[in-house]
């Protein structure tokens, strides 16, 4: 009898399959009723931030790199840093650069990372950015979702004002659903606002026609009812 992730790759790539088991086994991605920041209820909530132990770490890392050289593989994307916001990204940052090296010494084994401080440090070397200094560099954002884009819009004007170019962003997760905002809805999502508005590539390992495609080849009817629902009701018109 084949395992899940094996089930999976039939549909998906078998990067995001295993990362979807992982997640899935792990409790980082939990089906239920969950009450967002927008005030919706989701059917599914995806935490990033339980990514904590060795084998986790490495299971993300892993997913981040593959997401990113499958990309690389049919797009003339160059890029110089790794760009973690402070603080959830900072690790996701440099646990990814240290595995696209591995993965591909060849394109990857220069690359650099960075992060910022959430404040501006006055003494010793100074300044907010730890690691690779931004001027002049093309640079990724990493992160593990986008909700309302408000964080991603602070990074972004950090690598500006570091003198740096943003070429690309990467999340985690993309749930491909409409922007809340007070007193109705955007019809597309934060991320594809973004898209628009910098002109840049925004990847996702995971997105939630993934994890549905993934959720098909196990037995989740209920959950894959209430999600096909969900998705129904807010899927953006990116």
């Amino acid at each position: 009898m084949q395992t899940a992730a094996e089930d999976t790759a039939s549909t998906i790539p078998a990067y995001k399959a295993n990362f979807l088991r992982t997640c899935i086994d792990e409790g980082v991605l939990r089906f239920g009723t969950f009450e967002l920041k927008s005030k919706r209820v989701s059917p599914y909530f995806f935490n990033a931030g339980l990514f904590y132990r060795a084998d986790l770490h490495r299971s993300i890392s892993t997913a981040y790199a593959e997401t990113i050289r499958t990309f690389v593989a049919k797009n003339p994307l160059g890029f110089d840093v790794l760009f973690g916001p402070a603080y959830k990204a900072i690790p996701l940052a440099a646990a990814t650069t240290t595995k696209l090296a591995e993965l591909e010494p060849e394109r990857f084994g220069y690359l650099s990372y960075s992060f910022n401080r959430k404040e501006a440090k006055d003494h010793g070397e100074g300044g907010s950015i730890v690691g690779c200094p931004l001027k002049n560099k093309r640079v990724v954002i990493i992160d593990d979702v986008i909700t309302t884009g408000t964080a991603i819009e602070e990074a972004i004007n950090i690598i500006k004002r570091e003198g740096g170019k943003l070429v690309a962003i990467i999340v985690a997760v993309d749930r491909m659903e409409r922007t809340a905002v007070q007193g109705g809805e955007e019809s597309v999502s934060a991320i594809g606002q973004i898209r628009t508005r910098y002109g840049v590539p925004v990847l996702a390992i995971l997105t939630l026609d993934d994890i549905m495609d993934g959720l098909s080849k196990l037995d989740a009817g209920e959950d894959m009812r209430r999600l096909g629902e969900y998705r129904d009701k807010y899927r953006a018109n990116d």
